[in-house]
């Protein structure tokens, strides 16, 4: 059985093909290695490099490989670069996802597991967040996934397409052997920056905003481990292709931590005194984002592994240290 993994040569797409291949599956990967690398993909996945925006290529895709399952991580997803530039978002998420599922409708695919994100809800009516809460993205990031879910409710209308979103939290970490892990160009995700610090690669860490109602007056986000997201999409895909029926989940560890407080926690793992500078508020940035995932536990069977900030950490600084320079090769 072959699975397509869009966007695998990205930090979470890297990671769930490894946990499909672990799990059996014939896996292929598409990437335009825009933002992923190559050497992130498991030799033992087949590899195209393609854009999901080409129509012709991605025909010429799923003619080659005929697949029984898409997994779709192959989208933008920086929430200050959404600010600034809304319609790069717009063109490579939504035009992409429309090629995308118009390519999978004209080729049989009938089941698609996509990567969703905790923006689509804004600023959080309640904590810990459900997936019946109102969703008012405060960012364009989260506007083009909300939009994407939508297209994905009514192509299953018109056409038959089941899908599993889900909306997951601050995804970090590493894989446990240390062979990959998180590698962006520039990096913008705070553990990384934190143990870029502590890997001398940059003098400080920046806080952005030091008086949200919260306990030390920064950020409160729900960290959870790239491996246990990796599983997560394993699970949804074999619900789907179970005759579960196309649902939401969230996923996160339903646990928040301040953005000091992970500060701390770096400090304690790695030794280094990980000096702090003070910034200002960020735009789209809400005070608090932390996810009750007891849907997906009940429904898909999911618990995750990972779960203690410590061991988060010190996945990702197994990583660090040994690759201080990610998978050194430059996304193209």
């Amino acid at each position: 059985m072959a699975i397509a993994v869009l966007g695998g040569a990205g930090y979470i797409g890297s990671h769930t093909v490894r946990a499909l291949l672990d799990a059996g599956y014939d896996v292929v990967v598409a990437d335009n290695l825009a933002t992923g690398f190559r050497k992130a993909v498991h030799p033992a996945a087949r590899f195209y490099q393609l854009d999901i925006r080409d129509q012709a290529a991605l025909d010429r895709f799923f003619e080659t490989e005929p697949v029984d399952g898409v997994i779709h991580f192959a989208a933008f997803s920086q929430v200050g670069e959404s600010m600034t530039n809304p319609l790069k978002y717009y063109e490579n998420n939504l035009w992409g996802t429309t090629v995308l599922l118009k390519s999978m409708i004209a080729h049989g695919v009938g089941h698609i597991v996509f990567s969703s994100t905790a923006a689509t809800y804004g600023e959080p009516e309640r904590i810990p967040i459900l997936e019946e809460d109102s969703t008012i993205p405060s960012n364009c990031y989260g506007e083009t996934k909300l939009a994407m879910e939508r297209m994905m409710y009514w192509a299953e209308r018109a056409h038959g397409l089941r899908h599993v979103a889900l909306r997951y939290f601050n995804a970090c970490g590493a894989h446990p052997s240390a062979e990959i892990g998180e590698a962006h160009n520039p990096e913008t995700h705070l553990i990384p920056l934190i143990l870029q610090v502590a890997n001398g690669k940059r003098d400080q860490i920046n806080i952005f905003g030091n008086d949200y109602p919260t306990r030390d007056g920064t950020c409160v986000r729900d960290y959870i481990h790239v491996c246990d997201l990796a599983q997560a999409h394993v699970l949804a895909l074999q619900y789907l292709m179970e005759s579960g029926k196309s649902d939401v989940f969230n996923l996160g560890n339903g646990v928040g931590f301040t953005v000091r407080e992970v500060v701390d926690v770096a400090r304690t793992v790695t030794g280094h005194p990980i000096p702090e500078v003070l910034c200002p508020h960020r735009a789209g940035d809400p005070a608090q984002l932390v996810a009750s995932s007891d849907k997906a536990r009940s429904v898909l069977g999911w618990k995750p592994v990972y779960d203690s900030l410590e061991t988060i950490v010190e996945t990702a600084w197994a990583w660090h240290r040994t690759h201080p320079d990610g998978f050194g090769e430059e996304s193209s």
